[in-house]
């Protein structure tokens, strides 16, 4: 078994190191993953200079880009094989409803997904977590069971674990992703040149969070796991703009 692992909060970031040594029991990893923190940069390639691929004491390999960069570069040029598995954190913070669409977390596994790999993206629901032992015990379950029963079918799962102790989570739910309410507006603010800048205010709190979503799993202390899909084709609404052009 030959496993990819990337992350978008850096190479140097506990959580993937926890991940990286607990996946070492059950398979060979490659660990490659962003030079510097990139949250928030989803699925971004970079087209307008060239990268380049370091090796850190750790044998964790870095690159100056994305996190999509990191596995596109890997699996596309820097592996001799396809690996059998993309994981991607672990995450510090959830990656639940709308933050998905900007996560650089399930950017990363997108990228596998998108490379013809399983991929799963496993994110810690704690900003200021320091043990991330569960959420890895949580991966190595998973990849466990996708050893024993693969699924017949190309896979891209979002994965949030919460902030408990392994033996105090729920039986693993399979959820729907939740919906956040408007984003906070952003903080004005101004250099020591009087210049103003901006920073994007924070995620709005929950807003679709009942039963059956994301959030409702993590708040009921279990894992969630999400399929996701990539085809952003609005189907429902098809003939509706067919029969508004006719219009």
């Amino acid at each position: 078994m030959r496993i990819l692992v990337s992350n978008d909060d850096g190479y140097f970031a506990p959580g993937i190191a926890a991940l990286a040594q607990a996946l070492t029991e059950v398979a060979e990893v490659t660990v490659v993953a962003p030079e510097r923190d990139r949250s928030g940069a989803s699925n971004s390639l970079t087209l307008d200079r060239p990268l380049t691929l370091r090796r850190a004491a750790n044998g964790f390999y870095y690159v100056n880009g994305t996190p999509s960069d990191c596995v596109h570069l890997a699996v596309t040029g820097m592996l001799d094989e396809l690996p059998d598995m993309v994981i991607s954190g672990i995450n510090h913070g959830a990656n639940m409803g709308d933050d998905t669409v900007y996560s650089g977390t399930v950017a990363a596994a997108t990228e596998g997904y998108l490379l013809g790999v399983p991929s799963f993206a496993v994110s810690l629901v704690s900003r200021d977590a320091s043990d991330f032992s569960a959420a890895a015990k949580v991966a190595i379950d998973l990849v466990d069971r996708f050893v024993r029963s693969p699924l017949r079918e190309p896979v891209l799962l979002n994965v949030n674990v919460p902030d408990i102790p392994y033996d105090d989570l729920g039986q693993p739910r399979v959820t729907r992703l939740g919906r956040r309410h408007k984003a906070e507006p952003v903080v004005r603010g101004t250099t020591p040149r009087n210049e103003t800048v901006y920073w994007v205010g924070a995620a709005g709190p929950a807003a679709d969070a009942g039963e059956g979503t994301d959030f409702h799993a993590v708040a009921n202390g279990t894992v969630s796991i999400t399929p996701l899909r990539i085809d952003l084709t609005h189907t429902a609404q098809v003939c509706t703009v067919a029969d508004w052009l006719l219009r």
